[in-house]
């Protein structure tokens, strides 16, 4: 997925996929700290907690996995919001399994 910012444009890594669900993150985002989920075509952005701050994936079972993966990988997400606004890169974290 690409984000256009001004005349550029953004490469936003995978990070990690599990049971059809895409979890993204931006290099150089804005605050709060956040990923972005996909799935089948809807999109949301979650906060590291779990709430949905913008969007919307209405299958309430993919929104429950996404905050018990969440809750799964608090310090991975954490750093690699870090290192990708920092320019650093990032780490694919674990799926659920």
């Amino acid at each position: 997925m690409v984000k256009s910012v001004g005349e550029f444009e953004t490469f936003m890594p995978t990070i990690s996929v599990f049971f059809g669900i895409v979890i993204k993150m931006y290099f150089d985002d804005h605050n709060p700290p956040h990923l972005h989920a996909e799935y089948q075509g809807e999109k949301a952005v979650f906060d590291f907690r779990g709430n949905i701050l913008a969007g919307d994936i209405s299958s309430r079972t993919s929104v429950r996995l996404i905050r018990e993966w969440i809750d799964l990988h608090p310090a991975e997400l954490a750093e690699n919001w870090e290192d990708l606004q920092n320019g650093r890169g990032f780490r694919k974290i674990p799926p659920l399994t």
